[in-house]
């Protein structure tokens, strides 16, 4: 992911003659190479989304959420960074980090769904009310149990749960430097990360 620019605003009569596309018109796209530059966008909603820069906050927040997860995440998953979920019939976003149940060659012949994800993590910094609102609203819609937002202005972790296909997550904790976040996957907690570790790559004392 995806650090995503926020989607324009309409007016009603313009907003009204846009044509969405679906995942498998997106994926026949990018197959057939016509799509400029794949790498530059994501389907959010049935729209190209352009994605934003990196910073070296960003990449340093990836790296070190990488290596988090991938210390606690047990036998059964896997963590992805950056790769495409399936997340409905007209979204295919490119979470920063995503915990995957079972294998990576799990998925040689299909896309990883929503439905395989048990926890996604966007890193958030100009990019933040996108990754609560328009990204928050998507994971829960495709059923994710948990979502993280790594808030680099804030310098917290935000935990969103208890998915609402409809309304987004009805469940917010912000955690904040000191304090230990629970990953939970299919219900049982499998270990903790602290924020410290996620922002700076030194686990508090």
């Amino acid at each position: 992911m995806s650090t995503t620019a926020a989607l324009p605003v309409l007016d009603a009569a313009l907003a009204s003659r846009l044509s969405r596309i679906s995942v498998d018109q997106y994926d026949r796209l990018v197959a057939a190479g016509a799509i400029f530059d794949a790498e530059a966008v994501e389907l959010i909603e049935g729209l190209f989304v352009n994605k934003m820069g990196r910073n070296r906050p960003h990449v340093l927040a990836g790296k070190l959420g990488l290596a988090a997860l991938q210390r606690i995440v047990p036998a059964g998953w896997h963590v992805a960074k950056e790769d495409p979920v399936r997340a409905s019939d007209w979204s295919k976003p490119e979470p920063d980090l995503a915990v995957v149940r079972g294998g990576i060659t799990d998925y040689v012949d299909r896309d990883v769904t929503a439905a395989d994800v048990g926890l996604v993590v966007e890193i958030a910094e100009s990019s933040l009310a996108v990754g609560r609102d328009v990204m928050g609203r998507l994971y829960a819609a495709g059923g994710i149990p948990c979502y993280w937002v790594v808030n680099l202005v804030d310098g917290l972790v935000e935990v969103y749960s208890d998915p609402d296909l409809a309304a987004g997550y009805r469940s917010r904790q912000d955690h904040r430097r000191g304090e230990t976040i629970s990953v939970t996957l299919d219900g049982v907690e499998v270990g903790r990360a602290t924020v410290d570790e996620l922002l700076t790559g030194k686990p508090s004392a």
